[in-house]
């Protein structure tokens, strides 16, 4: 993990040297070689998604976290759907084209063009990395050109493209691997009612616990250095934070994510912060955790209110994106894995509608809205004991009682079974079977 702070910053500014014709041309081939090189890796599930657009006029646009396997989902869609062949590919991370100018995409095409012959695909890798980008896309796009681009920055991608591209583009966000995904890297089968089968259930249960703890990064996961995971949150910070947005203070920068990473799925207010960390503007500490929640890395929840300025002035949970980061990069020491198994299945809801947590008599871990009616409720808890039983399932009851959800259940580590309280059946559940039915 990356140390220090503005030195870094100041030295890592690239001034960009217009580079010759013949450096232009070696440079897409050996992008273009390296990206038919790379391995084809775990069919995922979004591709479904994204082929169901193919077809489709508009630019589609593939975010989310760094490395969480963009380009890898561009490379199975070259394979199966342009043979390898009929297509363009540019990369942007790469530091000989940093700073490119975007009114010199011209030549870009041209050196293309030459090499490869005509295409009308153009797959482009971190596009935000190029200043007024959205600029050459509209102007290709009308010539009838078909665009998939990658990039790791929410905000900055539906901003520019929002502008240039009103109803032009369409967003698929790509997320780490899911469990079923996991399952498969292993080599795992899933065959019908594996859960049911002890031998196999047996393997699942362990294969859940090293998910639970390593997440779903696919390098991580593939190569099991934990390098990678602090690469990728340095690359986050400095370059899509720290360099974009010009902050000076990096220093100040990490310590305020280091806090709220170490203490994940906890309450904060954006005033509380100022007693633990140098920054005492509510303001800027505002925007440097909206920074983060930009990359994917992080997002926060509101309590849940009807009236949303109460939404807005009340504390906020926050859940970092993948597990992984919390042994990479949190200062907590997890001797409670509770906290872990509801990071988790906070990341397994979060594209199911708005979420929330509830905080009233009692408390219940999330509520999934949907046209602004409670659709489902979820407790999680590792271990329901003697101890934490009654406070556990009054907080789901008070939920269901109150809002009427359709889907109410208490996620657990290993624990199954249902309960009958006041009339209610509530089903109790692992999580990995919960997953699996996902």
């Amino acid at each position: 993990m990356f140390s220090g702070g503005d030195w870094f910053l100041k030295c890592f500014v690239v001034v960009f040297s217009m580079v010759s014709d013949e450096q232009l041309r070696e440079i897409l081939t050996e992008q273009r070689e390296a990206f038919l090189r790379k391995p084809l890796g775990v069919e995922r599930g979004v591709v479904l998604e994204v082929e169901g657009r193919l077809k489709l006029p508009q630019v589609l646009v593939l975010t989310g976290l760094r490395r969480s396997g963009k380009s890898t989902l561009l490379r199975q869609i070259v394979k199966k759907h342009y043979s390898d062949k009929e297509f363009y590919y540019i990369n942007f991370e790469d530091e000989r084209l940093f700073n490119f100018p975007a009114s010199e995409f011209n030549r870009i095409y041209e050196a293309l063009l030459g090499l490869f012959g005509k295409k009308k695909t153009f797959f482009i890798d971190e596009i935000q990395n190029i200043v007024n980008f959205e600029t050459f896309v509209r102007r290709f796009y009308e010539d009838g050109f078909k665009f998939f681009i990658t990039g790791s920055s929410a905000n900055l991608l539906s901003k520019e493209l929002g502008t240039k591209l009103t109803g032009r583009h369409l967003d698929t966000i790509v997320t780490p691997f899911s469990f079923k995904e996991f399952l498969e890297l292993k080599g795992f089968a899933l065959d019908k009612n594996v859960e049911y089968m002890t031998e196999h259930r047996v393997s699942l249960k362990k294969y859940f616990d090293e998910y639970l703890l390593k997440g779903g990064m696919p390098e991580y996961d593939s190569f099991n250095d934990p390098e990678i995971l602090s690469k990728v949150y340095e690359d986050t910070v400095l370059k899509d934070i720290a360099i974009r947005y010009k902050i000076n203070n990096v220093t100040n920068l990490k310590e305020l994510y280091s806090y709220l990473i170490t203490n994940f799925a906890n309450t904060f207010s954006y005033t509380s912060l100022k007693k633990f960390i140098a920054i005492k503007s509510v303001n800027t500490i505002k925007l440097y955790v909206s920074y983060l929640e930009e990359t994917y890395f992080v997002k926060t929840i509101n309590k849940f209110d009807y009236s949303l300025k109460k939404q807005l002035v009340n504390d906020k949970k926050l859940y970092v994106s993948d597990n992984g980061f919390i042994q990479a990069v949190s200062k907590k020491v997890l001797g409670d894995k509770g906290w872990l198994l509801e990071n988790l299945v906070f990341n397994s809801i979060n594209k199911e509608g708005d979420i929330f947590y509830y905080k009233d008599k009692n408390e219940c871990d999330f509520l999934i809205t949907n046209n602004k009616q409670v659709i489902m409720a979820i407790q999680v808890c590792y271990e329901l004991n003697d101890k934490n039983k009654e406070r556990e399932v009054q907080g789901l009851l008070e939920v269901v009682q109150k809002f009427k959800p359709k889907n109410y259940l208490i996620l657990t580590n290993t624990q199954e079974e249902e309960l009958v309280i006041k009339g209610k059946k509530i089903t109790v559940q692992p999580v990995w079977k919960w997953l699996l039915k996902k």
